[in-house]
């Protein structure tokens, strides 16, 4: 920088002076000082055009211009003058010289430091130069992201501090948005917590939140332009990273034999609702997750309610005996099991229509163990759920034996019910004399089916023996029932329609909804079968609607694997090649 005296008719106010659009500034406190002794602190200039632009000193510069005109002589003004192509130097010359004097404006900051950005300064440069931090450089070049008419507004003070912060989160189009709202005075304009929801949606969820690593996010991040809040702008995005984090740890406390319980997304831990248990008196690990991310962990519980029932088991004694420790959550409803009962009889009774060897071999088994239905009396297909009772009585196995009912009804001289799920009506003797004449009339083949018919319609839907058909001859199972919307309606259990998602959809994909509702997990079930978004899997079915059945967490309260497996020992050794053939 080189030292001259320039003459005042030489020097302009530079464009590149942070003030340079502020009118005439206030000169009364250092005019006396300069008509004394004249100006001690050299200007700062660049050559520009004919002449020189004042970078820094505009003050000393107008203070000089008022004395030559009360004197009408021709001053010079001492100035150190700065290369013409370093606008970077002279930008930082000019926000220190007014900065020392008088602290800037927000505004008057971001204009400076993004001329300083354009020109090839770095933040950390920049911060360094001003004596400021890295972030508030950061958090005041962000007011790029809002439109000049929202810097305008809060220029004119028609917008607060906190206002500024949310809009700098706004895209471009909710920008414009807004200051549409702002511009009609007979519509509300969104303005404090209202806004934050109204930029940002209902779920605001801060990085802070996060188990995985921010890298592992590919979306868009908000930042709080003052304050030190970041915000995910993709919440499906963060729920995919945050679930499978959540799937992690519990395989890793199941691992370590703990029990865990994830808790519905939203709902609280209340501490007064749960009493503090070791995992060897059956102490559970219960995760608490926030709709705003935040995931909390609470080792070695139990619910109040459990505790509860532990001792009174223990006839009043305070300490938990581990033998007697709770156990987990039966893995099917009642509701549930009923169904599953009721679909699995209806299928593989319609089978043994076709195996009356069968038939007549598990008749003789009745005759001489018994039943409390050897009666022949109907197995009937109520449910406590009407729902359940029309999916059953439409499925494909109840149709094809009632066809079978009606076929031997007209074979026996027998009229049909009413309807055919109603309470059948003991025959009277006289009926039974008919119906036996008749018998006599026909071939051992038709007599056969006869019996076959009436031993498939006394066979109780709950008993294990249902299971120990599968073992005589092949049922399949998936064309006889698919889920249905009463299916669906009945399955509550969030874990295990986790475990079918997994089974339909995969590890990933079981993982990244963990937390999401029961609705939103069955929905990927049905959207899977269907094949919106990949290949569609119509034949898919659940664990325990296959042959041989089997169970997703626990055999003891999913009825047809514990039947599966009361039987299959014994069916196995038994049930003969030979048998199968005859059959």
């Amino acid at each position: 920088m080189k030292l001259k005296n320039i003459a005042l008719s030489a020097l302009s106010i530079s464009s590149l002076n942070m003030r340079a659009k502020d009118k005439n500034p206030e000169i009364s406190d250092i005019l006396p000082s300069i008509r004394e002794n004249g100006v001690h602190q050299t200007l700062l200039v660049r050559p520009e055009g004919d002449g020189f632009g004042v970078v820094a000193g505009r003050r000393r510069y107008y203070a000089l211009m008022k004395i030559a005109e009360e004197t009408g002589k021709k001053l010079k003004a001492p100035c150190g003058v700065l290369d013409s192509d370093d606008d970077a130097v002279a930008i930082e010359a000019s926000i220190i010289e007014n900065m020392a004097r008088l602290p800037a404006t927000e505004l008057e900051q971001f204009a400076a430091f993004k001329k300083l950005k354009i020109t090839g300064r770095t933040v950390p440069e920049i911060a360094n130069h001003f004596g400021v931090t890295e972030l508030k450089v950061k958090r005041i070049l962000a007011l790029a992201n809002l439109k000049p008419a929202i810097l305008k507004m809060y220029d004119d003070g028609a917008i607060d501090v906190p206002a500024i912060r949310l809009l700098t989160m706004a895209s471009k189009s909710k920008q414009a948005q807004w200051l549409k709202l702002a511009k009609d005075e007979e519509q509300d304009t969104p303005r404090g917590h209202w806004l934050k929801t109204w930029i940002m949606g209902d779920e605001q969820i801060s990085t802070k939140t996060a188990l995985f690593d921010l890298k592992d996010y590919k979306g868009a991040i908000l930042t709080d332009l003052f304050g030190e809040q970041e915000y995910f702008a993709d919440p499906d995005m963060f729920w995919t990273l945050q679930n499978a984090k959540i799937a992690e740890a519990i395989a890793e406390y199941e691992a370590d034999g703990w029990q865990t319980e994830l808790m519905e997304r939203g709902q609280r831990f209340n501490s007064w609702a749960y009493a503090k248990r070791p995992i060897e008196s059956g102490g559970k690990v219960f995760i608490a997750v926030g709709n705003d991310g935040e995931v909390e962990t609470h080792l070695g519980y139990l619910t109040n309610e459990d505790a509860k029932k532990i001792k009174a088991i223990l006839t009043g004694e305070d300490e938990f005996d581990s033998k007697k420790a709770p156990t987990q959550k039966p893995e099917m409803s009642g509701p549930l099991k009923e169904y599953v009962t009721l679909h699995r009889h209806s299928a593989i009774r319609a089978e043994l229509l076709k195996h009356p060897l069968v038939a007549m071999r598990l008749t003789v088994a009745h005759m001489l163990v018994g039943s409390y239905r050897w009666s022949v009396e109907s197995q009937g297909t109520k449910s406590r759920k009407e729902s359940t009772a029309i999916s059953v009585a439409g499925s494909h196995g109840a149709t094809i034996f009632e066809a079978e009912r009606n076929a031997i009804y007209e074979l026996v001289g027998l009229e049909q019910f009413d309807s055919p799920y109603s309470p059948r009506k003991r025959l009277a003797n006289g009926d039974l004399t008919t119906v036996f004449a008749r018998l006599l009339e026909l071939d051992d083949a038709t007599v056969m089916r006869v019996m076959a018919f009436a031993m498939v319609e006394s066979l109780q839907a709950d008993e294990p023996v249902v299971e120990a058909l599968t073992y005589a001859f092949p049922v399949d199972l998936a064309a006889m029932w698919e889920p249905d919307e009463a299916f669906f309606e009945i399955l509550r259990d969030k874990k295990v329609i986790n475990a079918m998602v997994k089974d339909i959809a995969g590890k990933g994909t079981a993982d990244s909804c963990l937390t999401d509702t029961g609705k939103a997990q069955k929905q990927i079930i049905l959207n899977r079968i269907a094949g919106h978004g990949a290949e569609a899997t119509p034949e898919w079915r659940p664990k325990w609607m296959q042959i041989p059945a089997t169970h997703y967490f626990d055999k003891a309260t999913c009825p047809p694997s514990k039947s599966d497996a009361a039987v299959s020992k014994v069916m196995m050794a038994l049930v003969t090649t030979d048998t199968k053939k005859a059959a």
